[in-house]
């Protein structure tokens, strides 16, 4: 079961995709198709083919933005996570190595797109971090077995 937690940031990214989706692009494409029907046999038309599966496509990726949005709890930046990782933090950590890796928690929703550096709330990485201060370890378990990490920084984007 994935996370209801979306931060401001990420609701409005998906909050601009339905809208572009819907008031934009979706209307083009439905043009294209109703241009391309036009000219006959569909059996053979390309752009008639390609067109008509954007739009379902488009038209599923609203579908589950109109059912997701709604469902979701945006949590906005709060004084009192100050020193300690909840949602939405920037944590740094580090291990024996001297391997270290800067990333944002965020909603399971929030991790795909153009941001590398963000992981889900639901992630075993999260999930060891949360409540954790800067200096404390981490016991992270992965594939090949436990891994010690160290925080060296918590940082929250007062949205």
């Amino acid at each position: 079961m994935k996370t209801k937690l979306i931060t401001r940031t990420g609701y409005n990214k998906l909050k601009e995709e339905h809208d572009y989706l819907w008031n934009e692009q979706r209307p083009e494409v439905t043009k294209i198709v109703t241009w391309a029907a036009s000219l006959g046999d569909r059996s053979e038309n390309a752009d008639y083919q390609y067109n008509k599966r954007l739009l379902r496509q488009i038209d599923r990726r609203i579908r589950f933005l109109r059912k997701f949005l709604p469902e979701v709890t945006i949590v906005d930046y709060s004084p009192q996570q100050e020193g300690k990782v909840f949602f939405g933090a920037w944590v740094e950590i580090e291990n024996e190595a001297g391997e270290v890796k800067k990333f944002r928690i965020v909603g399971p929703e929030e991790i795909y797109g153009e941001e590398k550096d963000y992981i889900s709330i639901d992630s075993p990485m999260a999930r060891a971090l949360l409540k954790k201060e800067v200096d404390d370890e981490v016991q992270v378990k992965t594939p090949e077995g436990y891994k010690e990490w160290f925080i060296n920084s918590i940082e929250y984007e007062k949205e």
